[in-house]
């Protein structure tokens, strides 16, 4: 969530903020170039939202191309005769960006500052306003947040008011501290503080809406809640902040919240407010200025000099008016036009960028060759203003437009160039990009067709006609289909037909073209490429790998007693191979407060309880010379704390990442952080980490890096991803690059009664909507699958395992790519038993995952146990089909005691005790295994 600082009105009273972009375009493929950028930044389309991670660094040194001085408006003039009629491409996207705008109510020296910006501004694009007036530039909005706290009738009864002067849908999010409460800095009061139209968040805080206040006038209009407290009651501070519900925005002070103390504090924080007294903006009386002593109870019976005992002996109360200015957040429309022509005459396209943002725009761009979007430098010439970027870009500023408004510019382009790839940078390093990708803009290639041209035979020209125009059928399909995720993706219910079928044939149109690109390779001359290019290839990440992975889980809950865990491993690596598997995921590494691992303190620190540093390096190079893939557990939601605070709350690191409170979520009430509100769910049991911070975002990515350098690692399990933004893992898979990646999204199934319910839906959309925020750069363990089984098997309810469009009911049913499916791991099974599968029925579960789609998990339990031999042949018969993570599946049959289904037409198999047999039609069936209520049949 977007949060903005505040602080004593002499202090930000001219402080300009870098404004956020939402961006409504159609979803494109990732393109291969990806830039480490400064700041974060939220745009979405539609519905849907991902993380940017803006670049610019103003010490990085850029080389000035010279551009031929007749090419660019010698061919705008061409492009503009076109714009009507002769344009081979064209598209508009709207362009939706909030900007913080500052109070108008400021002191003389920030109006002065103010003035100065304007006045730099207007000289800088001169060209842009002309002769525009002073009063035509858009005056920045008043604003400001005012706090009174006032004595009632009595002295014992007070009134907190907290106002705005903006007119808005204001919420006030508030909580209070208890005396002697130093593990929490949030509870709810008590019920007789909570005005009215109240909502309870969770079980800390209290949302309240801002309410037109009746004692000003109509031009003095003011936005308040007025909270009633009593000063008996054991509260300390009364906490706040200040939400805009029509931008999301939450306005902090000094980073924090704010803070109104009810109790002499013997320390203070920073934001605490009410420590000067000011005018007050609301009419009429202020209150009467008064103190009063409070003796606690037992004062001067007993007196420690413990600091805890001392915060409760005394207090002072004291009225106070204050005012904060507020940075309002205003939403502006902007458009963005790409238009192309072809240009004959010089054998080159040409393609024109406009927009109506004002002030300085920036185009930074390359184009393509092929289809992978590998960004690359162009020929020239280009067009002024260009310069080159790090060896891997151009960077060229848009013209201003004749009339001003906004800003064109036209790009040339070879007949060699397949696309054209880029993104938009703004003053204040604000960059625009497509939903956290690159604007892609796809160059239409016209037919040639010749007797004789190039020697290509008139079949030949034939077949590749139907190919080029079934591919790209497929193509435009998968468009649709992702535009129609895109329009939905906010919306609180989807349509039943979208949400069961929009992902499926994706990945069913996805297989379809890949087998079409395939089976023409080899028509395909091959050049020799440099070892440069080589190893780019090699980089490239994907969430799910080959496609024909099968994971192991290497270890138990009891793995890390023995001491040697890594050594026991490794004298097992040849027998993995044999088996069939490709990745084995390894337990967390680092030192950590508990010995399974799953409370690290110092990242860096890789001598477990597992083993030591060096025996995990061995394992995991003998791993790889046995062709096994390894993922390293990492578990970034927390982090145990080294050292307490002044308060005795544990939340100060050390070890190389040395961070302090503002790494930890605000919102968690037993560790005090002073960092921003959680982007997810809590986990109580340690400092739940603010990957909203910049440091903690790039410490995270490097140390990921480290692993996979100095370690190995070629991927991730990812722990409690639910206590996290999915756009951040994002960010994370893109620094380290993983070859396979899976998140642990954990979340309860829906039940009535005690029984399951059939549809779960509503359980898998929530994970696929993790998986989506990921930009699908992680899969995620699928649990709903987890649970169907286990119901359907416990019950004898077969039935469960097919969904109401015949499909499977698990996220293997919507999103099998990235689905890792499983029956059993060290939370649900080995000596914890949270949530074990059905006793001697395990491989009923096993003959379900590893004959269907999806990349399926084995438990180390289970693996090397009396079932070790059965699950060795179903392996063998998945990797002698070539059963993969995108494979199509045909449910046959689902009765109470039976489910039976057909995969790729190559596998067929039922579970349950009733009978089924695969009808025998063109293809001959013979059972392949079989055990207790399971059979595998062949295709031949």
């Amino acid at each position: 969530m977007a949060t903005v600082p505040l602080g004593a009105h002499l202090h930000h009273c001219c402080r300009l903020e870098i404004p956020k972009f939402t961006i409504n375009s159609r979803k494109s493929k990732q393109s291969s170039l990806y830039y480490s950028r400064k700041g974060s930044f939220m745009l979405k389309n539609g519905a849907n939202s991902c993380n940017s991670r803006p670049s610019s660094d103003s010490r990085i040194p850029t080389t000035t191309v010279r551009a031929s001085s007749n090419s660019s408006s010698s061919d705008t003039a061409l492009l503009d005769a076109a714009v009507s009629d002769d344009v081979i491409f064209r598209e508009s996207f709207p362009l939706q960006r909030i900007e913080k705008v500052l109070s108008n109510s400021t002191s003389l020296e920030g109006k002065a500052k103010l003035e100065d910006e304007r006045r730099s501004l207007r000289q800088k694009t001169e060209n842009f306003w002309g002769n525009l007036e002073t009063e035509k530039i858009r005056k920045p909005v008043e604003g400001k947040i005012l706090i009174r706290l006032d004595s009632g009738k009595d002295e014992e009864n007070w009134q907190l008011i907290v106002g705005c002067n903006l007119p808005g849908k204001w919420v006030l999010h508030w909580g209070v501290t208890y005396v002697n409460d130093i593990g929490s800095e949030w509870d709810q009061p008590p019920v007789e503080m909570i005005p009215e139209d109240s909502i309870s968040i969770k079980d800390y805080a209290i949302e309240t809406p801002l309410t037109k206040s009746s004692t000003v006038t109509e031009a003095d209009s003011i936005y308040e809640v007025k909270i009633d407290f009593n000063t008996k009651s054991s509260i300390a501070t009364i906490n706040f902040v200040l939400k805009d519900e029509e931008t999301g925005s939450w306005y902090q002070y000094r980073g924090r919240d704010f803070k109104v103390p009810l109790m002499a504090f013997s320390t203070d924080d920073g934001n605490a407010v009410g420590t000067k007294q000011g005018f007050a903006v609301w009419p009429g009386s202020s209150g009467q200025l008064s103190s009063m002593l409070i003796q606690s109870d037992g004062e001067g019976e007993n007196k420690s000099d413990d600091s805890k005992e001392s915060i409760q002996q005394k207090r002072s109360l004291q009225s106070f008016n204050e005012e904060h200015y507020i940075i309002k957040e205003t939403l502006l429309e902007n458009s963005m036009n790409v238009y192309m022509k072809r240009c004959s005459e010089a054998s080159s396209n040409l393609l024109r960028i406009e927009t109506d943002i004002p002030g300085d725009v920036i185009v930074h761009w390359g184009v393509c060759k092929d289809e992978s979007k590998k960004w690359e430098i162009p020929v020239g010439p280009y067009p002024a203003n260009t310069s080159v970027f790090k060896n891997k870009a151009l960077r060229t500023q848009l013209p201003i437009k004749e009339d001003g408004q906004g800003c064109s510019g036209v790009f040339s382009l070879d007949e060699e160039t397949t696309g054209f790839l880029f993104v938009l940078k703004l003053k204040d390093d604000t960059w625009i990009n497509c939903m956290g990708n690159d604007f892609y803009i796809p160059i239409p290639k016209e037919s040639i067709e010749g007797p004789g041209e190039n020697n290509i035979s008139g079949s030949d020209v034939e077949v590749d006609q139907e190919v080029s125009v079934y591919t790209n059928d497929i193509i435009n399909e998968i468009r649709h289909l992702v535009t129609g995720i895109s329009g939905g993706a906010n919306q609180k219910t989807k349509g039943k037909e979208a949400q069961e079928t929009i992902l499926q044939e994706i990945e069913k149109l996805a297989a379809e073209a890949y087998g079409i690109f395939r089976s023409s390779v080899q028509s395909i001359p091959e050049v020799e490429s440099d070892a440069e290019d080589v190893e780019d290839h090699v980089k490239v990440s994907s969430a799910v790998g080959s496609g024909f992975e099968i994971l192991l889980q290497g270890f138990n809950w009891e793995s890390n007693k023995s001491g040697r865990w890594y050594l026991e491993l490794e004298e097992k690596v040849e027998e993995l191979a044999s088996l069939g598997f490709t990745i084995v995921w390894l337990p967390p590494p680092t030192e950590s407060i508990s010995p399974e691992g799953y409370m690290p303190r110092d990242l860096y620190n890789l001598n477990s309880r597992y083993g030591s540093v060096d025996e995990l390096k061995a394992l995991v190079k003998k791993f790889h010379k046995a062709g096994l893939r390894v993922l390293g557990d990492a578990v970034i939601n927390h982090r145990c704390a080294h050292y307490q605070n002044k308060n005795g709350v544990w939340n100060i690191f050390g070890g190389l990442l040395n961070w302090d409170d503002r790494a930890v979520v605000a919102d968690d009430p037993h560790f005090q952080g002073r960092g921003n509100k959680s982007s997810g769910d809590n986990f109580h049991a340690a400092p739940n980490i603010d990957h909203s911070q910049e440091f903690v975002r790039k410490d995270l990515g490097e140390w990921l890096r480290w692993l996979r350098k100095e370690i190995g690692y070629d991927g991730w399990r990812l722990d409690y991803v639910r206590g996290f933004w999915g756009g951040y893992v994002k960010e994370y898979m893109e620094t380290s690059e993983p070859y396979f990646s899976v998140g642990e999204y954990w979340d309860s199934l829906s039940y009535t009664y005690g029984a399951m319910d059939h549809n779960q839906d509503a359980h898998r959309q929530r994970i696929i909507d993790w998986i989506n925020a990921t930009n699908g750069t992680a899969g995620a363990f699928d649990v709903t699958t987890k649970g169907i089984l286990h119901s359907a098997i416990e019950r004898c309810e077969y039935w469960r395992l097919c969904d109401s469009n015949g499909k499977p009911p698990g996220v293997v049913g919507w999103w099998p790519s990235r689905a890792v499916t499983f029956i059993e791991n060290h939370d649900t099974g080995s000596t914890q038993g949270h949530w074990r599968f059905p006793g001697g029925k395990e491989m009923q579960g096993y003959a379900y995952i590893l004959t269907h789609p999806g990349t399926p998990s084995v438990f180390y339990d289970h693996l090397f146990s009396h079932h070790k031999s059965d699950i060795s042949a179903l392996i063998s018969i998945r990797n002698r089909n070539k059963i993969q993570c995108r494979s199509t599946v045909r449910v046959t049959k689902t009765e109470r005691d039976v489910y039976a289904a057909i995969i790729d037409e190559k596998v067929a198999m039922k579970m349950g005790p009733g009978h089924y047999e695969p009808e025998s039609g063109s293809l001959n069936w013979s059972v392949a295994y079989e055990g207790n209520d399971y059979k595998v049949w062949e295709a031949s």
